[in-house]
């Protein structure tokens, strides 16, 4: 059985830290993250399983060069799918948010990758509850759940590892199906 592909966008290096304690977390059973500014399609579709993060910045956007950093992001990929069929292929999403300094816009980039992920064909997992956060607004939210397991570094710190650890119990047997 191939490993679960882990891929993450970042401006602060957060994500890139959430991905690898993911990563410790599972093992063998994962292969090592990778910045998705520097993954080429063919890696990134090599993966039948994958775990996928991503801060979301300003108003509500997936990093990338538009919203000031240095190197390509989940802005620049997300093209490169247009063709990509994601049939048959398990993705599961975490975001990092600030859901005090933005409350409108908490975790939208969970939302903007599962409906990417969603209309290429791919089955989403991970859903995870919106109780003991507080914020107003969230493209990552259906019903009682976000889209994925939301992580606030700046205001929860504190909860992530917990978080963490219980998402993953939740989501290895979907993913390893």
């Amino acid at each position: 059985m191939d490993r679960i592909g882990i891929f993450f966008g970042t401006d602060t290096g957060r994500t890139r830290l959430i991905a690898k304690q993911i990563a410790k977390k599972l093992g063998e059973l994962a292969a090592a993250p990778v910045n998705i500014g520097r993954a080429t399609l063919a890696n990134f579709l090599a993966h039948e399983r994958l775990i996928v993060g991503s801060p979301t910045l300003g108003d509500g956007e997936l990093p990338g060069e538009s919203t000031g950093l240095s190197q390509p992001s989940w802005e620049e990929f997300l093209p490169q799918l247009a063709d990509a069929d994601l049939s048959g292929k398990t993705i599961a999403i975490f975001g990092l948010g600030d859901q005090q300094k933005y409350p409108e816009e908490f975790v939208d980039a969970i939302g903007i990758l599962h409906d990417a992920f969603v209309a290429r064909g791919a089955t989403v997992v991970g859903r995870w509850p919106v109780a003991g956060y507080e914020f107003k607004a969230s493209r990552a939210v259906d019903g009682e759940h976000f889209l994925g397991l939301a992580i606030d570094q700046h205001h929860q710190a504190m909860l992530s590892e917990s978080r963490i650890d219980a998402w993953l119990e939740q989501i290895k047997p979907e993913l390893l199906r």
